[in-house]
């Protein structure tokens, strides 16, 4: 049996445990996956003494992205780009990291939600960690435009200078106030990557970013419906929360960790059947 966990302070909370045994039970692979509590100043020993153990594999969580990204050997161009590394892979004595939020975003806009994003108008609320790990993958479907949107303009400018050396892709950079003066258009899918959800708040955007057949999409998800997509659905638009990205993410880990890619679908259908019992 070979050995994967989940790093994180807190982690006793995480789902990947029973979503990963979700995974291994369909493709029958043999696996063991668990949570594994890291002192918030000794996750470095506490991946060097699961590799030690015979570890093969992790998934970092808050707040280790950062030190995760540092301690690599190998950076995937998606974990370059977004400074910040989710995946671990334990070969032959090198630690290869690689972010899979973003394609995991990606996947359940696209897949999931049969939304396309190709010759779509984007707009993405935030430029922190969780925006720059979507944008590699959002750029990759070649979007008509892509809009970062910050509360600082020099934030959402230095995820745009980002962007432009990865696409020929329009990237426009603006804060809120120039979202509200200047934005005439609705957006046909709009990301929020920022934490706002967290605080039951929303981030000051206008309504008219929102079209009827507009994909609001919260990276945050919950027991019940976020902020964001409150205020999404009173503007009249389709929402939908982050669970979709964490089980694609997830499906995108064990991929590059077995090289078999799960049925995401059921594993889906199981979160939001027992999230409405």
């Amino acid at each position: 049996m070979d050995h994967y966990c989940v790093f994180g302070n807190p982690v006793h909370h995480s789902k990947s445990p029973v979503i990963h045994a979700m995974f291994a039970q369909q493709t029958g692979q043999n696996i063991d996956y668990h949570t594994r509590l890291a002192p918030l100043d000794g996750f470095v020993e506490a991946v060097r003494t699961f590799i030690a153990e015979g570890g093969q594999g992790a998934n970092v969580t808050v707040p280790f992205k950062l030190e995760a990204f540092a301690l690599a050997h190998q950076l995937s161009e998606r974990a370059s780009m977004a400074g910040a590394v989710n995946t671990l892979h334990f070969v032959d004595g090198k630690i290869i990291a690689d972010n899979t939020d973003g394609v995991g975003l990606v996947r359940d806009i696209t897949c999931n939600a049969a939304t396309p994003i190709r010759d779509k108008r984007v707009l993405l609320l935030g430029a922190g960690g969780a925006a720059r790990g979507a944008l590699l993958p959002l750029l990759q479907e070649l979007p008509a435009v892509l809009t970062i949107a910050n509360r600082t303009l020099s934030k959402a400018q230095e995820l745009q200078k980002l962007a432009q050396t990865f696409t020929s892709c329009e990237v426009d950079a603006v804060t809120w106030q120039q979202l509200e003066e200047e934005s005439t258009q609705s957006f046909d899918v709009i990301i929020n990557a920022t934490s706002a959800s967290l605080q039951s708040e929303v981030p000051p955007i206008p309504a008219h970013v929102f079209g009827p057949e507009s994909l609001a999409y919260d990276m945050m998800y919950g027991d019940t419906v976020t902020s964001f997509n409150q205020y999404a659905q009173q503007c009249g638009a389709k929402t939908r929360d982050g669970l979709g990205m964490l089980i694609e993410q997830a499906a995108e880990a064990f991929f590059i960790w077995r090289g078999v890619r799960p049925n995401t679908a059921e594993v889906l259908a199981h979160f939001q059947k027992k999230g409405s019992a």
